[in-house]
């Protein structure tokens, strides 16, 4: 069953209930890779929104939602770190998804990079300080310029695709 409409120009009007569904609906047939974010504090949570910007400099961006339980820490926050998924961590990113909990409690492989958590069981991460912070809509933008990284392994990347986790496989023999 095909849907279309025609969705209004930002401050049109707030989106009708339709409209927001057909929004989310239409998301969900793009697939993003898992990241989680953390920042100083500890906090952290699970994201889609992770963008490499630019080579030159190197600027990786992510967006977080206001009302998120880590928004406020990572409006605070002077450095963050964006940890790439893989196959195996499906949970971990359950996890930093779950309002209400300590996410760092039972995580395995957090070290301290000079304050900030760093989950080095993940396959890889990348480190940045916050070069620029804008609200957008009802998330928060933030962009940074990487300043360290790692990578522990190769492996499939997990995504998000229409509701749930996959991983990435080549195309082909």
């Amino acid at each position: 069953m095909s849907h279309t409409a025609t969705l209004p120009r930002s401050g049109a009007h707030a989106p009708l209930p339709g409209e927001a569904a057909l929004f989310r609906r239409t998301l969900r047939c793009h697939a993003a890779g898992v990241t989680i974010v953390t920042v100083p504090g500890p906090a952290g949570f699970t994201a889609t929104s992770f963008c490499a910007m630019s080579l030159d400099p190197a600027l990786i961006s992510f967006c977080v939602a206001t009302g998120n339980s880590a928004a406020h820490a990572v409006r605070q926050a002077d450095r963050f770190a964006v940890h790439l998924l893989g196959a195996d961590d499906a949970d971990l990113a359950d996890r930093f998804a779950r309002s209400g909990e300590d996410r760092f409690a039972s995580t395995v492989g957090v070290t301290d990079h000079d304050g900030l958590p760093v989950l080095t069981a993940v396959p890889a991460w990348l480190a940045a300080r916050v070069v620029a912070r804008r609200p957008v809509g009802d998330h928060v933008l933030t962009i940074g310029e990487v300043i360290a990284g790692g990578v522990r392994a190769s492996q499939p990347a997990l995504v998000r695709h229409d509701g749930h986790y996959v991983v990435t496989a080549p195309l082909g023999t």
